[in-house]
């Protein structure tokens, strides 16, 4: 089947999640133990990890959960117009910068922009509403990420050439059964791949981070800043926030929540907007659950039933955990119940998804 063409079902103009995959060239391990080389570069995913925490400072893009493997990378994100669409002219140019610097310190980080390169932005009409559109557009994002990841590894190994395998792939999630399913998918992958017996023990995953929050939380004195609820911390010092704060926070918060985009009130990501209808220690108990089932012989009890956030969604266990163990090869093109995805159209010619048959028996037999 050919693949489909990204701008038909991939608009920066519109909020939307999608799942992003990126693998390397030949599949060819040059994020860890290459087999081939006999190299080890484990320390690539650190390399990865660095970008994603710039690209989420600078881009109108949540970046709501990740991993990196050996050969390749998931991420979910979700782009955000509408809170660009709050960002003077300045920030608009600043954020462009920081993503693309004129110039860099001797790190390599880049640096702070002069009023004269904030200038050449923001006095060129034209240059500065391509550049908001940009910054929204998950495209771009991918184009850059990638682009530096390449640039970097090849000086490094001193070679020149395609890095990363043809283009990356880009599935849009429509659906909150989306989303949850996806994420759980995502953070699960190196449980499924038995690279990690945990989550806690899933190195260079959103997952991870997001444990290790909750549990410094736990541990900390009341009401310390640097682990409030929402993600936000008040800490004077940058080095003081949250280890997750460039992530999305996972509670949407419904009913409670301002209206409108939510623009962050730190300078780690894009807005403060949560993506799922559940708390942050609610969605990790459900990656515990869900991993015990998905790693046969794993050490501990099944809790007895199944988590209530399935019930409000009308989701059978049976039918979660193929969602979580299949997601990869259930939904190519884009995600969610199948009756959903035949009410989407394509953005371009306002053609009709097409659903794998493996899919619609599956939503058919929980019917």
């Amino acid at each position: 089947m050919a693949r489909s063409i990204r701008s038909e079902v991939v608009d920066p103009n519109d909020v939307q999640i999608s799942h992003v995959i990126s693998r390397t060239t030949r599949a060819c391990w040059l994020f860890g133990d290459d087999p081939i080389s006999g190299k080890n570069y484990d320390y690539r995913k650190v390399w990865i990890e660095e970008y994603l925490k710039r690209f989420a400072a600078g881009f109108g893009i949540d970046l709501l959960s990740y991993v990196i493997l050996s050969n390749h990378f998931h991420l979910m994100l979700r782009s955000r117009p509408d809170v660009v669409a709050t960002w003077d002219d300045t920030e608009v140019a600043r954020r462009w910068l920081l993503i693309c610097p004129e110039r860099k310190d001797a790190e390599g980080n880049p640096m702070t922009p002069s009023q004269s390169e904030l200038d050449r932005i923001r006095q060129s009409p034209e240059k500065l509403a391509e550049i908001r559109v940009r910054l929204s557009n998950i495209s771009w994002w991918m184009r850059l990420l990638n682009q530096q990841i390449a640039q970097r590894a090849n000086k490094e190994d001193e070679t020149t050439g395609h890095f990363f395998e043809q283009r990356f792939k880009a599935i849009p999630l429509v659906d909150e059964e989306a989303v949850l399913a996806c994420s759980v998918y995502v953070d699960l992958n190196l449980i499924r791949a038995c690279i990690a017996e945990t989550v806690e023990l899933s190195d260079h995953s959103s997952g991870q981070l997001r444990v290790e929050v909750v549990q410094a939380a736990q541990q900390a004195p009341h009401g310390d800043s640097k682990a409030s609820a929402d993600g936000a911390t008040q800490a004077a010092d940058p080095q003081a926030r949250r280890g997750d704060a460039f992530l999305s926070p996972v509670n949407l918060h419904e009913g409670t929540a301002p209206a409108g985009p939510q623009p962050s009130k730190t300078n780690a990501r894009c807005s403060d907007k949560g993506f799922l209808a559940m708390s942050e220690e609610e969605y990790l108990e459900l990656l515990d659950w869900s991993a015990r089932h998905l790693a046969p012989g794993k050490r501990g009890s099944t809790p007895e039933g199944h988590p209530p956030i399935l019930e409000r969604l009308g989701l059978s266990p049976t039918l979660w955990l193929s969602l979580v163990a299949d997601f990869g090869s259930l939904f190519s093109t884009i995600a969610g119940r199948p009756e959903r995805l035949d009410a989407q159209r394509t953005k371009q010619t306002g053609r009709r998804f097409y659903v794998p048959k493996q899919a619609r028996d599956l939503f058919g037999q929980a019917a």
